[in-house]
């Protein structure tokens, strides 16, 4: 139960920063970006490939920068070309494929096994003996969502937070909406590429279809994070992207160490907690209603 309990919280922390990538880009730039999927496994597969090479922790910032691209061309595509956010996202997304395969060497999957990753090099420290991995996974998550709240306070973080509210009030102080939404997509995409960087070298393996669904599993982490703390202010936005996240591993844990539902049915659990997720702020109103008309009833009784 032990072990089961660490991958969860280790998973949760690895998924968190596609979750508060969706908080830049879906809640405060107000885009539905679906660069998410092709992202995740373009940071898989060039942190993969770079740490092959030897050089596990540039292989991080080499997927960053990677994920920034993805996301200017999305941008590029929005801003500059006319194209509406959500097609913008998918034919990048399309393109992403290709540029996968060429990442990993023209080849469906890679491996690292025998190849030294982050998480070996902290191992090899002895720092937290059996915990490194969900130390490291820890830090890493918990640094990003702090830089990313520093950076949405500062002038341009500010302007980028205006964007998503009044693209016209904006413009009309003399800011460059366009602007502000490309710096928007390009962290969100380089903190979706950092999760995917993080899962691959986590796993010492990518596949080019291991970034399926996870716009959808992201989002339903923010939102289940949101149902549980709200969304009063960017600071517990930003915790409840991370506590979605390891909440909805720990469903997943459950599932599996009680064997309740068969690891065949593994996709239609994930529709159903995904379903759930999203329609929770749906439930929970049509359940106060039913509580307010039920009082009502008693009134007028």
């Amino acid at each position: 139960m032990l072990i089961i309990t660490q991958t969860a919280l280790e998973l949760g922390f690895l998924y968190a920063l596609v979750a508060m990538a969706l908080f830049l880009s879906y809640r405060i730039l107000d885009v539905a970006d679906l660069t998410t999927d092709g992202c995740f496994v373009l940071g898989a597969a060039v942190s993969v490939t770079v740490a092959t090479a030897g050089h596990p922790v540039l292989a991080l910032f080499a997927a960053m920068l990677a994920g920034a691209c993805a996301g200017f061309v999305t941008a590029f595509l929005q801003t500059k070309l006319g194209v509406p956010s959500i097609l913008a996202g998918i034919v990048t997304n399309t393109g992403l494929y290709t540029v996968n395969l060429m990442a990993m060497g023209w080849k469906s999957n890679e491996s690292l096994l025998g190849v030294d990753t982050v998480f070996t090099l902290l191992r090899d420290t002895g720092i937290s003996g059996d915990w490194y991995e969900l130390l490291l996974a820890a830090f890493v998550t918990i640094l990003v969502a702090v830089l990313l709240l520093l950076f949405l306070r500062t002038r341009l973080g500010l302007s980028i937070r205006a964007t998503g509210d009044n693209p016209d009030m904006v413009r009309a102080s003399s800011l460059n909406p366009a602007f502000t939404t490309t710096v928007g997509l390009c962290l969100a995409n380089a903190m979706t590429a950092l999760s995917g960087a993080m899962v691959g070298q986590y796993q010492k393996t990518v596949d080019i279809n291991s970034g399926t669904g996870i716009v959808v599993i992201g989002l339903a982490c923010l939102i289940v994070g949101e149902t549980v703390l709200g969304r009063r202010s960017v600071t517990k936005s930003a915790i409840a992207a991370i506590l979605g996240s390891i909440i909805y591993r720990f469903l997943y844990a459950i599932v599996f160490y009680t064997k309740i539902v068969p690891v065949e049915c593994l996709k239609l659990l994930t529709a159903v907690i995904v379903g759930l997720a999203i329609a929770a702020p749906t439930i929970k109103k049509w359940a106060a209603l039913q509580s307010r008309k039920a009082r009502a009833g008693k009134g007028g009784d």
